[in-house]
């Protein structure tokens, strides 16, 4: 198995902003070849943790991308810049996505699979990543900067608007540098074409914390481009579940009474399927 850390400012040999923390770090999981087994090609999911740009939630990081790898595909878990502003977390998420593709081989990963999933701060960066891959900032990476887009998406009880009533004030007042930068620049329903990647996005009702209609603002934006995307509420649940199993929950008997949420997981893959994110043998 490969398990390794890659330093994303080092490989593009980019140096670090003055206004970004200690992130631009990519977390590898994937397996190495075994003899006399078919060759394989295996879809990738990037996983990028929320913790309100203010920390990287550690839960929503290594079991998810463990999860994905037992389910075929090479995992990786981004470490972006915390306690900063745009554009450094999305310089740092589609370099992550240009590092993976152009490492295809490497890590047994098709290059034309590439997909990401973002939980609650990081579904906006997940987000920002879906619908700006034309942003400006990624004129540094040069000609890699045509691997930025990922191929799929997944979004997790996302914070996608910056709309007041709507958003996670935590979450805009960190990306958008205390109101620095446009809140309109950063809601991500504004940002869709009908040249995003096809988005899961799932939310669950009771979210206190991120609202539900983030969800629905993404959902009909995508429908309005024209792009495919598949939405699922769930009744129960708060802010967070990530995977819903006991190595994710917080150990108390709440936790299980919605433990049925995380079928999300398995709802995803198949739909990820659908459009191709399988494992395949390679003739």
């Amino acid at each position: 198995m490969i398990f390794e850390t890659v330093d994303l400012y080092a490989y593009f040999k980019i140096p670090r902003s003055g206004n970004g923390g200690e992130g631009g770090y990519l977390a590898a999981y994937a397996r190495t070849r075994v003899n006399n087994i078919a060759e394989k090609s295996r879809p990738a999911m990037l996983v990028i943790p929320g913790g309100g740009y203010g920390h990287i939630s550690a839960r929503e990081g290594e079991p998810v991308a463990l999860r994905f790898l037992a389910e075929g595909f090479s995992a990786f878990v981004l470490q972006y810049s915390v306690n900063t502003a745009y554009p450094v977390p999305l310089l740092e998420a589609g370099m992550a996505v240009a590092y993976i593709k152009e490492n295809a081989e490497k890590y047994g990963v098709d290059e034309n699979f590439v997909a990401a999933v973002g939980f609650s701060a990081g579904g906006h960066l997940t987000g920002m990543l879906a619908t700006m891959f034309g942003d400006e900032v990624f004129g540094v990476l040069g000609k890699s900067a045509r691997f930025v887009r990922p191929d799929a998406v997944v979004f997790s009880y996302p914070v996608i608007t910056m709309r007041d009533g709507l958003t996670h004030k935590g979450t805009r007042n960190t990306i958008s540098g205390g109101g620095k930068i446009d809140y309109s620049k950063l809601s991500i329903e504004n940002n869709v074409t009908k040249n995003c990647p096809p988005a899961f996005i799932w939310h669950t009702n009771e979210d206190n914390s991120v609202a539900v209609e983030n969800s629905f603002l993404i959902a009909s934006a995508y429908k309005k481009a024209g792009v495919p995307f598949a939405l699922h509420i769930f009744e129960k649940g708060w802010h967070g579940l990530s995977l819903c199993t006991e190595e994710t929950n917080s150990g108390t008997k709440e936790d299980l009474s919605v433990a049925h949420v995380g079928v999300w997981v398995n709802l995803a893959l198949d739909w990820l399927a659908v459009h191709g994110f399988k494992l395949k043998n390679i003739n």
